[in-house]
């Protein structure tokens, strides 16, 4: 685990890398330029049976291997025999619940904490990595543009849900495994769930289809609600919502129209501005904050 970073870094402090016995490994921890060097520590931990850490890098022991980037990264390794502990960890991860790992900085077990703390926090000998839950990407609408986003929030390994009222549409994304169901009138809001890390985006091109769904979105756990649509029809998506009895404070969180550059006039182009301006919006948050 990265506990700490000086300087540039492929990776961030709470990423993981883990090592198996034979010293096979996945994900990493650079661009690739550590990576042997990791398994052999990873490797001699488990062979102790205890905690390490080993600076990589500027200032690191190991004088040969150096980072491109001209930084350093200061690396956690905790043997794991409990695969408890790894199933709950997973768990937590798929049930989309955040939780901090509390990792030993001498010897003792890693633990999970269903309470937060900041990334890099230590106290009293342990670190303290926090997990939050991957964007989850909910789209509401129909057309192209509805498909083109989605398929590149999974392509960037987001959670994907589409609510279309277009059953086509809806037939297309299922067969290609995504969460998509058929929305049958405007006021069918009974589907629209979120948490905290949810993005939900508007893709109608029939305004009417938005305000009472538009409407229970707000009420919900969100980091991101975005519709399409130019200056004129987000001023009549406004007074559609007022007439509702929407708050102006929930209104005005409203981003319209979606994306980091605008005018789009392709799906490829809208879903790569809108999907741009979620995961800008998502590192944003206080979500990695302490």
């Amino acid at each position: 685990t990265v506990i700490s970073v000086d300087g540039s870094s492929m990776r961030g402090v709470g990423s993981h890398m883990g090592v198996a016995a034979d010293g096979s490994f996945e994900g990493s921890l650079s661009g690739g330029c550590i990576e042997n060097a990791v398994v052999a520590e990873a490797l001699e931990a488990l062979k102790e049976g205890t905690p390490r850490f080993v600076r990589f890098g500027a200032g690191s022991p190991y004088i040969d291997i150096k980072l491109p980037c001209g930084g350093g990264l200061d690396i956690h390794f905790q043997p794991l025999e409990n695969t408890d502990f790894i199933g709950m960890c997973v768990k937590a991860i798929k049930a989309r619940k955040p939780f901090t790992l509390q990792l030993p900085n001498g010897g003792g077990a890693p633990e999970l904490l269903s309470d937060l703390h900041g990334f890099d926090s230590v106290k009293e000998g342990h670190f303290f990595i926090k997990h939050i839950a991957v964007p989850k990407l909910i789209v509401l609408g129909h057309g192209a543009s509805v498909v083109a986003l989605a398929r590149l929030a999974q392509q960037m390994h987001l959670e994907v849900e589409v609510l279309s009222s277009d059953p086509a549409l809806v037939d297309e994304l299922a067969a290609d495994s995504f969460a998509a169901k058929h929305l049958p009138s405007p006021s069918d809001t009974a589907p629209l769930a979120s948490d905290d890390c949810s993005a939900i985006v508007f893709l109608f091109h029939d305004h009417d289809w938005e305000t009472e769904l538009m409407a229970k979105a707000m009420e919900l756990p969100h980091f991101y609600l975005g519709a399409m649509g130019g200056k004129i029809a987000h001023a009549a998506r406004i007074e559609a919502l007022r007439a509702r009895g929407s708050s102006e404070e929930a209104i005005a969180a409203i981003r319209a129209p979606i994306g980091l550059f605008h005018s789009s006039r392709d799906p490829e182009s809208l879903a790569l501005s809108a999907l741009s301006e979620i995961i800008k919006t998502y590192h944003e948050t206080d979500f990695f904050g302490g």
